[in-house]
């Protein structure tokens, strides 16, 4: 096995930045610049950014244990320090706007289907020992 003399020189860290940044605001484009997207599309979406945040912090754990071991101090200042504690700050992000989202169509779904059921059931619908 080969230890670079740095975190910032590997796939892994590149590979992390990508996930972690680029594809985010690209699921976030997506959702503003359609003009009309399906529930199913942006519960998707809500996922990707769940699952997102989960390979971030995978990433973040993995990088600060090969950072621990590499002789070089950069790396050690982001992911050995305290200040590793603010890079948990954007997957934490991702994950609250994906639960938002997800929150959002099963609330709007909810909200529709006790419509629909209060028109199908008239007299049902506002008894509460029916429920």
């Amino acid at each position: 096995m080969h230890i670079s003399n740095s975190v910032f020189t590997e796939a892994t860290f590149w590979l992390m930045v990508a996930v972690s940044v680029v594809l985010p605001f690209c699921i976030y484009g997506v959702m503003i610049v359609k003009q009309a997207i399906s529930r199913r599309t942006v519960l998707v979406l809500g996922f990707s950014l769940v699952a997102i945040a989960a390979v971030n912090v995978y990433f973040l754990q993995r990088l600060a244990t090969t950072a621990a071991i590499t002789p070089s101090l950069a790396d050690d200042v982001f992911f050995v320090s305290e200040l590793r504690v603010a890079l948990y700050l954007l997957p934490a992000l991702f994950a609250g706007l994906g639960i938002n989202v997800i929150s959002h169509v099963l609330t709007t779904h909810l909200a529709e289907a006790e419509k629909r059921f209060s028109e199908q059931h008239p007299d049902d619908g506002d008894d509460p020992q029916n429920v």
